[in-house]
């Protein structure tokens, strides 16, 4: 069966498209569709009816997405778009229906705007907004870390916090690292690099150095946390899924005045030595009824990184789920 989808504006076609359309071959493998561009026209070949809705809702949402902007898309934005067309709401759509637009959150960071891509990211920033503490849980690529440091970001240039402090427990991933050499910051720096990697999407290098000589943002081993009490920050604990239990109870207590605490993880990935329980988890079974604590629970639906992520992330579901038969 095959469709033809014209474009108006044949400056939006070219950014849908990508450089030399190299978004074309992408969107080919994602629908499961031949498409062929001529003129102003997407010739869109798929298999049945539903292959080709598909399409022109990609398509359409697309094109409004967009909007004015002369910034080029790319795999990982046309997959998100596709994601929500698939499991919910679009932006688009959202964007276009006013009665629903309070619902929809966004977070500005340094003239940027970062959109809910999912259901469960827009709960998960209403949540980071309303709570004291907040636990995002799932697997890799559904955002939960990028979102918590663009909220955390937002809250230190509004001046609502005076810093954000970043922790993670030193686990390795199944293999031993060895000796680290170095100043402490130095030694914990690898195992943060992922935060700042997301830092470094919404701010250009030189503020983020900015921030960190002015102690507005701090690396904090985790280890090195007790005795403490946080007021007015941000304290994003990432990888919770390798605390102990002990260690879990020390961090969610360290919360002051006017901080707030994000914890985020995958529980399918922990990494502590056989028979030792996980803080996350085991805090996911007993604080859920706590008022002033949510939690927001990711599954593979979410992935927004990469069609191929999620696809990992369904194959490993689907073979657990039978050892466990």
């Amino acid at each position: 069966m095959i469709r033809n989808i014209k474009f108006d504006d044949l400056d939006k076609m070219r950014i849908i498209c990508g450089p030399n359309d190299s978004n074309i071959s992408y969107m080919e493998i994602l629908l499961d569709c031949e498409i062929i561009m001529k003129g102003n026209t997407l010739i869109v070949s798929c298999d049945g009816e539903d292959r080709l809705n598909l399409a022109s809702d990609l398509f359409d949402s697309l094109k409004k997405i967009i909007g004015d902007t002369t910034e080029s898309i790319g795999e990982s934005e046309i997959f998100m778009e596709y994601q929500n067309v698939v499991n919910g709401p679009s932006v688009s759509s959202l964007l276009e229906n006013k009665p629903e637009l309070d619902d929809y959150q966004t977070i500005s960071v340094n003239n940027k705007t970062i959109f809910a891509k999912t259901n469960n990211q827009r709960l998960l920033i209403r949540a980071m907004d309303t709570a004291q503490i907040t636990f995002a849980i799932g697997p890799a690529g559904t955002g939960k870390t990028f979102l918590a440091i663009a909220y955390a970001l937002s809250q230190i240039n509004e001046g609502k916090k005076q810093k954000i402090v970043l922790t993670r427990p030193v686990v390795e991933a199944g293999e031993s690292l060895g000796y680290l050499p170095g100043t402490l910051n130095e030694k914990i720096n690898p195992y943060v690099r992922p935060l700042f990697d997301a830092m470094e999407w919404m701010l250009p290098p030189g503020s983020i150095t900015r921030l960190e000589s002015s102690g507005a943002i701090e690396i904090a081993p985790l280890a090195y946390m007790r005795g403490r009490s946080l007021h007015n920050a941000i304290i994003i604990l990432d990888e919770a899924q390798n605390t102990s239990v002990e260690q879990m109870k020390m961090f969610l207590t360290r919360v002051g005045e006017n901080s707030k605490i994000i914890v985020t993880g995958d529980i399918s990935q922990v990494d502590l030595p056989r028979g030792k329980r996980s803080g996350l988890i085991h805090a996911s079974r007993i604080l859920r009824s706590i008022h002033g604590i949510e939690f927001v629970d990711f599954d593979s639906k979410d992935v927004v990184r990469a069609k191929i992520i999620q696809k990992i992330i369904e194959a490993y579901e689907v073979k657990e789920n039978e050892f466990e038969r």
